[in-house]
């Protein structure tokens, strides 16, 4: 009787250590890395090419005609605001001042002399209405012909290089044909071109900078002028941005940049991920969440706003700050596979697995 206990006891055994060993072993946990879920707290930023432009290439010339005497600039000279540009010979414009100065003076006698006796009461009104209308058009004959006369002197109307030269002394010049060709220094002009999705998020511009190439690691800062209201023939809007130049730092028309527009939050709850934790699924960008009840992890769709360029990624929707995602492996996985979570790397612990 005992040996046929023994004989069923044995027996149960050997069944329940076969039961054990037909179990899938997939069902062993799988030691995988991860990382919290934290907010993203940051702007978000986009960088795209750009070139530095004149703000202004202005070409300059007299507004009376005669003949150049004198233009003390050169090609690629530099002139301040004030400078003499050109000029022109001055001699028949001064004549011309002289001989109205002298009729200014008479009639501003005359007509002095007949407002006073017209105050006495000596003098019809009629003389007096011709006295003063005449004062009038004698004093904006002279005011015209001292205008003249200063404006045969050109100068710059602001810093700047000169660009070209259309004439030379000697030659005769005609009122308002351009002499020179001045190209503004004192503010420069960026252009970019963004595509529609950036134009509709207008509201979020925060910050413009940009970094030239031939100063690596100098961003200088940028200011908005406009933003065009249609796109180009490649869809794209073009914004013009004011750059201020800096001491120490030779900025010139043609150069190229990098743009680098910053966008404040639009409220929404963003989260970032290290780049690693996402993989494709149904053509969309997923991670794996761990679930600590049954220490398993399962696949979550995310919505990624920015990827950064320091290996992270900025996301949307799909997950929330404290989860814990899977961030080494996440090919490897399967929907429901339990985990067991790589201890977190510490100065005394460089490995990160005792």
């Amino acid at each position: 009787m005992n040996s046929y206990k023994y004989c069923i006891l044995w027996g149960a055994l050997l069944c329940l250590a076969a039961c054990r060993s037909s179990e899938p072993a997939g069902q062993s946990a799988v030691m995988v890395k991860t990382e919290e879920v934290k907010p993203y707290h940051s702007e978000l930023q986009t960088t795209y090419p750009g070139r530095i432009k004149a703000a202004s290439d202005v070409d300059l010339s007299f507004r009376v005609a005669g003949p150049l005497v004198r233009m003390p600039v050169d090609i690629g000279g530099f002139v301040k605001k004030g400078d003499l540009v050109a000029e022109i010979d001055p001699r028949d414009y001064a004549l011309q001042l002289s001989a109205t100065e002298a009729e200014y003076k008479q009639v501003k006698a005359e007509a002095e002399r007949v407002i006073e006796l017209y105050r006495r009461k000596s003098v019809p009104v009629n003389d007096y209405d011709k006295a003063v209308s005449g004062l009038q058009q004698i004093t904006a004959k002279y005011s015209a012909h001292k205008n003249a006369l200063h404006d045969t002197r050109l100068v710059a109307p602001f810093d700047g290089y000169i660009q070209k030269r259309y004439f030379e002394p000697g030659e005769t010049v005609a009122a308002g044909l351009p002499v020179v060709s001045l190209i503004n220094t004192q503010s420069f002009e960026v252009e970019i071109n963004i595509p529609a999705s950036d134009y509709v998020r207008q509201q979020l511009f925060r910050n413009f900078s940009c970094e030239a190439d031939v100063y690596p690691g100098k961003t200088f800062p940028l200011e908005v002028i406009d933003v065009a209201r249609k796109a180009n023939l490649n869809q794209l809007y073009q914004v013009r941005l004011r750059l201020m130049p800096e001491a120490g730092y030779d900025l010139a028309a043609g150069m190229s940049v990098n743009v680098t527009i910053e966008y404040a939050e639009d409220g929404q709850a963003l989260m970032e991920l290290p780049l690693n934790a996402l993989m494709e699924q149904d053509g969309k960008a997923a991670v794996w969440v761990f679930v600590p009840e049954s220490k398993t992890v399962t696949c979550r769709k995310v919505g990624v706003k920015e990827i950064l360029k320091d290996g992270r990624v900025v996301v949307e929707s799909g997950v929330a700050p404290g989860e814990i995602v899977v961030t080494a492996g996440v090919h490897k996985l399967k929907e429901g596979a339990k985990v067991d979570l790589l201890k977190p790397v510490s100065r005394t612990n460089i490995g990160g697995l005792l």
